[in-house]
């Protein structure tokens, strides 16, 4: 079945159908919270929201553009909204848990290398802090970020400018000390 079909057959009632949508696109929407998540269970937690609002909202899905980039537009915004609550709340979001257990020289240098892109990400704003991860982590151009997060073009690259500017002086001035 196609995803419009899918869609169709869901807000006729059918949960099933949603389930499989669910089933589809959950690669890329962990893909997406992963990023933001700091734990599996906090994964879960973001994945789970993004599912919920697209299932609330999928009564005004368009059909203009492909259900994946549409649940990937929520997606973004869901993880933004995360990013929001969690600098509010003091909590600490790290990049990158992946790192091996393995203590050498290597893998310190890469940690500690971790650390502090960790503290000074947590340093910036959440705008800041989402445009360097979709254009410097996730590799996306300014064209796919705008898309994604609703912000034109122009406004994306003034961002992206700004985002590693304070990033760099913070890096600089953690590096001093």
């Amino acid at each position: 079945m196609t995803d419009e079909a899918l869609i169709q057959s869901t807000l006729a009632g059918d949960e099933e159908s949603f389930a499989e949508l669910v089933r589809r696109y959950k690669g890329k929407v962990f893909g997406i919270a992963s990023r933001f998540a700091t734990d599996s269970h906090l994964l879960d937690d973001i994945a789970q929201e993004i599912f919920v609002r697209a299932w609330r909202n999928l009564g005004k899905f368009r059909a203009d553009a492909p259900f994946e980039h549409w649940v990937s537009r929520i997606a973004i915004h869901a993880c933004y909204d995360f990013l929001r609550k969690k600098q509010r709340s003091g909590h600490v979001v790290p990049l990158d848990e992946g790192a091996a257990d393995v203590p050498s020289e290597t893998n310190r240098s890469a940690a500690d290398a971790r650390d502090t892109l960790d503290f000074a990400m947590r340093k910036l704003s959440p705008e800041d802090r989402l445009v360097i991860t979709l254009t410097g982590l996730d590799g996306k151009s300014v064209s796919e970020v705008a898309a994604l997060t609703g912000w034109s073009e122009a406004n994306v690259k003034v961002r992206n400018f700004r985002a590693r500017q304070a990033l760099k002086k913070i890096l600089e001035t953690a590096h001093e000390r």
